[in-house]
């Protein structure tokens, strides 16, 4: 027998574990919830509850083909180890998973355990990452060889076994309390290829213009980031569905295109994107708690303002856009690509926080926190890469950019929603009551400049450039010679919308 292990991979359709083992004879697919993972600081309710959504489709899926999904609570190697011990396990089959620090040093151990115990253990590539690589030297195009691959079907196999499956307990019990997500998408593979359809043929023509601006992002942006972080649908799924649609466009008079061929292309980028960061992680695991560039240690760690922090968790720092976008990603569990780094920039810049704990809190809003793009979008926008360019959104400006006639603001800042649009994105120097809406924390002017000096006192030095060298080597992206024009960026993107 088989087991198959799912993990953030909550699907049938191009499961390579799963129509591997299948191959070879009856299966055990197998799901093990750790109570101690979910005790981790970056895990929230509205993770968990979509979980629970992805896992409900998944088992029904897995009847359909007469088979079971087996649900098990505690640790792993436990877990594993009554099962061997029970069934002749000739293999036990799942992906390699990149994700945060815990299951990283969990995987240590079970690989540990299974070479111990003589268990063949097999874990397969997922999403175009690439396991021990040695440098970004030619990963695009392996990325690419891997995208145009075709979809592994799902092959049909006898259940194995009788094992009774643990009912999926409540948030409460693994400690987790209500975040109030009344705004949260649905989980599954049902949820997943609808919005990815209406994406496609719909929502998706404005995607490259309107992708930044929250108030036409949440419905132009393909909403499918929690889906791919929970595995309901892969990356290459998503990738061939696109180069599909984009194809048939071409094949339309040019009158008719509209502007599909340019937005399906920044969508496909956007998908290499994803691999792209993390790969980051895979290469680097350390990047979740310490800076990528080693000259910016000791730069904030000993000047961390718990007020400061408090108000921008409350979105009341007294920057309309800043609140707007922090209160909606609280409601809804998403905000897009562009207003996410403009909160982390306001953190760590404007506030001078170090960026681990706005990290932290913003991991348990989104849910499709996905750890190798949290991470190092956090850093990037944070100035501690060493390779990227400073920007320090200016929250007035992309207010005025993004939100010109105030619309998302007052939905979610409803203390403005009398302010005439003129002081709207400034309404302390407006003359009208704004009730119990705070005055800005830090001057925009003043924090910006005092962050700006503090930064490039650190990039001066000879050492700052020689270590830079090495973090480009490791984790910069590559050009694609033939596709870029010679003079965009070698840097990695850091505005618009990873979907």
């Amino acid at each position: 027998m088989q087991i198959v292990w799912f993990k953030r991979d909550l699907r049938l359709v191009d499961h390579a574990p799963l129509t591997m083992a299948s191959d070879l004879g009856p299966i055990l697919p197998v799901y093990v919830l750790e109570p101690d993972l979910w005790k981790q600081p970056d895990l929230s309710l509205r993770q968990y509850v979509f979980l629970g959504e992805c896992i409900d489709d998944l088992a029904l899926g897995l009847r359909d083909h007469g088979q079971k999904l087996v649900i098990k609570i505690g640790e792993c190697i436990q877990i594993f180890s009554e099962l061997t011990e029970k069934y002749a396990v000739d293999g036990i089959w799942t992906y390699q998973e990149t994700w945060n620090g815990w299951t990283y040093a969990r995987d240590k151990r079970f690989r540990r355990w299974v070479k111990e115990k003589g268990i063949p253990f097999h874990e397969l590539p997922r999403n175009g990452v690439i396991r021990r690589l040695k440098n970004r030297d030619g990963w695009s195009g392996k990325w690419h060889r891997e995208m145009d691959k075709p979809l592994v079907t799902v092959i049909g196999s006898s259940v194995s076994g009788h094992e009774e499956s643990d009912a999926m307990p409540l948030g409460k019990v693994l400690g987790l309390t209500n975040d109030y997500c009344v705004g949260r998408q649905a989980g599954g593979r049902g949820p997943a290829l609808e919005i990815l359809n209406s994406f496609l043929s719909e929502r998706g023509e404005g995607y490259t213009k309107e992708m930044s601006s929250p108030v036409t992002a949440f419905n132009s942006c393909s909403r499918l980031s929690p889906h791919l972080a929970f595995g309901t649908v892969s990356i290459r799924e998503v990738y061939q569905m696109t180069k599909s649609q984009s194809s048939g466009i071409k094949l339309q008079p040019k009158s008719i295109r509209g502007k599909w061929p340019s937005a399906l292309k920044s969508f496909s980028s956007r998908l290499r994107w994803h691999s792209h960061f993390i790969q980051k992680l895979e290469d680097d695991p350390r990047i979740e708690f310490e800076n990528m560039h080693v000259g910016y240690n000791g730069l904030r760690e000993n000047n961390f303002n718990e007020e400061y922090f408090k108000a921008w968790a409350e979105g009341r720092t007294g920057y309309p856009m800043v609140d707007a976008c922090m209160r909606a990603l609280s409601a809804t569990g998403w905000i897009n690509f562009r207003m996410r780094a403009m909160l982390v920039s306001f953190a760590s810049y404007h506030l001078w926080l170090h960026w681990r704990e706005p990290a932290l809190y913003l991991a348990r809003l989104f849910t499709d926190y996905e750890p190798g793009i949290h991470y190092s979008q956090v850093q990037m926008q944070s100035g501690t890469t060493g390779i990227n360019s400073v920007r320090i959104y200016n929250p007035i400006k992309q207010g005025i950019d993004h939100d010109p006639l105030g619309v998302f603001i007052k939905k979610w800042v409803p203390e403005l929603q009398d302010m005439e649009l003129r002081n709207l994105h400034t309404p302390w120097l407006s003359t009208e009551k704004i009730g119990d809406y705070p005055l800005p924390i830090v001057d925009e002017r003043t924090g910006r400049s005092s962050a700006m000096q503090k930064i490039y006192d650190v990039r001066k030095g000879a050492s700052h450039r020689a270590r830079s060298t090495h973090v480009l080597k490791q984790h910069g992206s590559r050009r694609l010679a033939k596709k870029r024009s010679p003079k965009k960026s070698k840097k990695d993107p850091i505005s618009g919308s990873l979907f």
